[in-house]
This record gives C-alpha cells, sequence and structure tokens, in this order.
C-alpha cells in the first residue's frame, strides 16, 4: 500500500481515500463474505467498514499498517452485522453453487455440512479460520492483524476446529429412531 497515499487520505483527501478503499476492497469483501457466508450481508459489513475507516484514518499511527488495520475494521463490521443478524429473524440462504464438481450430490451435501458447523462458531472464531484458511495468513500474521496476542489466536483456531469437527461428526451420525408403542 502506497503510505504517501493513505497520508494523503488521513488529511482528508476524498480521492485518496477512494484509492485506497477500491485497492482494498475486493480482499476486505471476501474475508466478509467468508466470515458471514451471505453476499448481502457481506457487502453491508464491507460498507460499514469503509464508513468506519473513512471516520477514523486520521487516528491510524502507521500509515504503512492501512490494510491491516482495515481488516480489523473489517472483522468488527463483520462481528456488528453478526450481532443484527441474532436479533433478526431467521432468514434463508442461498448457496453459491457455481463450482464444477464431479458429485453435484455429494457436494451440496458437504457444503451444507460444512455451512451448519461454520454457523455454530462465534465471530472471532470464524475470522480466525477465514484469515487462516482462506487468506493464507499465518497465526502470526492474524495476531498482528485482529491486534490480539497470539495464544489467543492459538485457543481460537483450536477451539473452532473442535467445534467444526464435533458439528460435521454429530451431523455423519445417524439418528435414533425409538419404536415407541
Amino acid at each position: 500500500m502506497d503510505r504517501s497515499l493513505v497520508e494523503q487520505a488521513q488529511r482528508g483527501d476524498r480521492e485518496a481515500f477512494q484509492a485506497l478503499a477500491f485497492a482494498v476492497s475486493d480482499r476486505l469483501f471476501a474475508t466478509a463474505h467468508r466470515i458471514l457466508r451471505d453476499f448481502d450481508a457481506a457487502g453491508d459489513a464491507l460498507q460499514g467498514a469503509l464508513v468506519r475507516i473513512w471516520r477514523d484514518l486520521a487516528s491510524l499511527r502507521d500509515p504503512d499498517r492501512f490494510e491491516a488495520w482495515a481488516h480489523q475494521a473489517l472483522v468488527h463490521a463483520c462481528h456488528d452485522q453478526l450481532r443484527r443478524e441474532r436479533r433478526s429473524t431467521a432468514a434463508f440462504r442461498i448457496v453459491d453453487t457455481d463450482s464444477v464438481v464431479d458429485d453435484p450430490a455429494g457436494a451440496v451435501t458437504n457444503r451444507e455440512e460444512v455451512e451448519r458447523a461454520f454457523r455454530r462458531l462465534n465471530a472471532d472464531q470464524r475470522a480466525v479460520i477465514v484469515l487462516q484458511y482462506y487468506r493464507e495468513l499465518s497465526l502470526p500474521e492474524i495476531a498482528e492483524l485482529l491486534q490480539v496476542p497470539l495464544g489467543t489466536v492459538r485457543s481460537r483456531a483450536h477451539y473452532a476446529k473442535r467445534v467444526l469437527r464435533a458439528a460435521i461428526e454429530a451431523d455423519a451420525r445417524p439418528a435414533i429412531v425409538e419404536n415407541v408403542q
């Protein structure tokens, strides 16, 4: 990220901020979509994050850390979005099935299992999993980006994997039906 562009935006240059937002918005949206699992919610979170970034940009101490700081704002916006979703009524989600697979029925079943398991994670755990596996960041990089201790990131990753594994295993177990007469 161009340090001078960040510094110009910090001084209130809207065109500089627009260039920054354009440069990072695709990566931010992809991260938000993977955390929230919904295109509309990801768009709302991205928009909220960009507003927060513009509003608080003057408080950024190190312009070289703009992108990490922007991701942190995005994760906070995703938290806010998840809180709003919990308060609203249940909604149906459309699963993206554009990818070509050998066994479409099996792929949809697997995707649904992972989706159900992923929804059991809290926002902090979702953020760590997305940053680790989709953004391919190391745990120390995630800790720096989220500005939390490395041990916290390790703990969140550990418990998130445990929740995912347990949820998928629970879905795989056959239901026990008792014959009551």
